[in-house]
């Protein structure tokens, strides 16, 4: 009689898969990595910075030219190297306030959020990195622009009344004060851009806060204008780069203040509808 064994064989163990932690670092380096694998943003930061530089040169050439003319350009007449070379921080700040919509509102275009908001479940810390990683590029592209266009905008303008030199006192506060503004622009086109979740209403929320909103306030009466005119986010920011400031103009600390909580609502709202709306 022959008796049948069974022979048992022990399960092959799997090695466990190591769990994926989600931490600040992986989620800022993952928004850098984005950032820079799109071409608009190689081409739109050079925009920014072409726009900052050369608009500042022909603003100094132009200054030059009528120098000592009487038919110069009254818009000139008490210029100073200083605003001449951030003539075009008006330009820049539409570059890189685009470029900040477009790094949330084009992933929400392409569903690309989905897989984003998949990988951070918690949501949050996600449009905090793009906030922080794209104002961060912002600052220092638009810091470099603004001491290039001085550096060579000062040295057109040597030897006229608008001369100019960096120890000149106020000169450096205002060159890191127009990096500054747009280094918040952008966190701004990045919030709205979130909030909105749209390119085109991003942009023209954009453009109409920035450019519309203050020639708008210009047909209130007098009065009313000396009191909202300089809290708007436009006239804010351009008292933290003034070198001069009137009486109806902020100082710099004030309007960095002002500049400052017009960012937080921005960030705040978008926040707001990144918790508690599906994308």
């Amino acid at each position: 009689m022959s008796t049948l064994t069974t022979t048992v064989e022990a399960p092959t163990s799997v090695p466990a898969r190591p769990a994926y932690r989600v931490t600040g670092r992986r989620v800022l380096a993952s928004e850098w990595a984005k950032l820079w694998s799109l071409r608009s943003t190689w081409i739109t930061l050079g925009l920014g910075l072409l726009f900052l530089v050369a608009f500042g040169l022909i603003a100094a050439e132009h200054y030059k030219s009528g120098v000592g003319s009487p038919h110069q350009d009254k818009d000139f007449a008490t210029a100073t190297a200083v605003s001449l070379s951030l003539f075009g921080t008006n330009f820049a700040q539409l570059a890189l306030g685009v470029l900040g919509v477009l790094v949330t509102a084009g992933e929400y275009s392409t569903g690309m959020i989905r897989s984003t908001l998949a990988a951070v479940p918690r949501r949050l810390p996600v449009l905090w990195s793009k906030a922080a990683v794209f104002g961060l590029v912002a600052l220092v592209v638009a810091t470099l622009g603004a001491f290039v266009a001085f550096g060579f905008g000062s040295g057109i303008v040597s030897g006229t009344p608008a001369a100019m030199g960096f120890t000149h006192t106020g000169v450096l506060r205002s060159l890191l004060g127009a990096g500054l503004y747009l280094g918040l622009v952008g966190v701004i086109g990045t919030a709205l851009g979130a909030l909105l979740r749209s390119v085109a209403g991003g942009i023209s929320v954009l453009v109409a806060s920035l450019m519309l909103v203050p020639g708008l306030i210009s047909l209130l009466p007098s009065s009313w204008q000396d009191n909202i005119s300089p809290y708007l986010p436009s006239n804010a920011g351009e008292s933290m780069f003034a070198l001069t400031h009137d009486a109806t103009a902020l100082s710099p600390g004030a309007g960095l203040l002002v500049f400052l909580g017009w960012t937080a609502l921005a960030l705040a709202g978008a926040a707001y509808r990144l918790v508690r709306s599906d994308v």
